[in-house]
């Protein structure tokens, strides 16, 4: 029989294997706190389960760990890059980040993208898989163990679209959430995507109380089209209103990321447009400077140009901000994580 995961499993998952083994069932909690909160790589770390029952979870159970196989700090803001090693050999990357509020962790959900947005490096290869809960997990844990610093707030917006492995998504807010593991809170936790419509319905109508960033970046079909093929099959209209019903549902602000392109999407007739969008909503601008893919030919906005674009977005009351360009030097700023390490 093959071994289950058992970083992927929920608490009330774990609990019915515990008892379908024979065990008293509150070892389900004692051991989901050896994993998520401890962060032991081996049963043989848990101390207060008997060698007998360890031996039993051996048998039972395997347990992911990733490797560290590159650590890249910038020297402009101190970010840090972390590549890791799946056990298939994948590398995947995520990134840490320092803010003054304090430490924030951008991880990857997908081994590659199949999405396509020509501004993005993540997707130049395509998708190779879905990641797992456990290695969604995992990437935080080795972080905050590496760095001995503790994290305090999540991103999923590295490699991948989240809503592409929604039920791993879900149960990788369930775990990272709950009290008797890392217990970060959900408002802490932000995820992008690209605009999958159908999934931002059923995210809303689950109430969850996490953060919706709506990767944006044009606001009419015809250009949104041009730069991201999900634009193909849904509408910027349908995505907005999809967002509109998310921000009702929840009552939380949704974030839309806007990528500048100089020439492309940074005109002031661009901007009227969001503000016909977005006006009288519940929604937050994030402008953010289009970063460097050595692939792609896209130059970032003048400053001028974009402090003139948030300027009108203001004028009309959409709260907007300029995104801090974290981590450029060493490639982890938005759109620049790929697979592009050789072993």
């Amino acid at each position: 029989m093959e071994k289950i995961d058992i970083k992927n499993l929920t608490l009330d998952e774990l609990e019915q294997e515990i008892v379908n083994m024979g065990e008293a069932k509150f070892r389900a909690k004692q051991i989901f706190s050896w994993l998520h909160q401890k962060n032991v790589s081996s049963f043989d770390e848990m101390s207060n389960i008997s060698k007998d029952f360890r031996e039993k979870l051996n048998n039972r159970f395997k347990m992911t760990n990733i490797e560290i196989v590159d650590k890249l700090i910038s020297s402009v803001d101190k970010t840090t890059k972390y590549l890791f090693k799946l056990e298939n050999n994948h590398i995947i990357e995520s990134v840490l980040m320092k803010y003054s509020y304090g430490n924030a962790v951008c991880i990857s959900s997908q081994v590659g993208c199949r999405m396509g947005c020509t501004f993005c490096a993540s997707t130049l290869d395509g998708l190779e898989r879905n990641l797992t809960t456990a290695e969604m997990v995992s990437q935080i844990y080795k972080i905050q163990q590496d760095s001995k610093e503790k994290i305090r707030s999540i991103v999923l917006m590295g490699s991948g679209e989240p809503f592409d492995n929604f039920d791993n998504f879900l149960k990788f807010i369930e775990i990272i959430n709950h009290k008797d593991g890392l217990n970060i809170g959900q408002r802490h936790i932000t995820v992008s995507t690209c605009g999958i419509v159908p999934k931002i319905y059923e995210l809303a109508d689950k109430k969850l109380q996490i953060n919706l960033a709506l990767s944006l970046h044009a606001p009419t079909d015809e250009k949104r089209k041009s730069i991201m093929p999900i634009a193909k099959k849904y509408t910027v209209r349908e995505i907005v209103e999809a967002c509109k019903y998310f921000a009702k549902t929840t009552k939380r602000r949704v974030t839309y990321e806007y990528a500048l392109i100089a020439g492309v999407n940074d005109t002031e007739e661009d901007a009227k447009e969001i503000i016909k969008l977005l006006k009288g909503s519940l929604a937050h601008i994030n402008l953010i400077p289009v970063n460097d893919v050595k692939e792609r030919n896209y130059i970032k906005s003048s400053k001028e140009q974009i402090k003139n674009f948030a300027t009108l977005l203001k004028n009309a009351g959409i709260e907007t901000t300029i995104r801090r360009e974290l981590g450029s030097d060493i490639n982890a700023a938005c759109g620049q994580l790929r697979k592009s390490y050789k072993y």
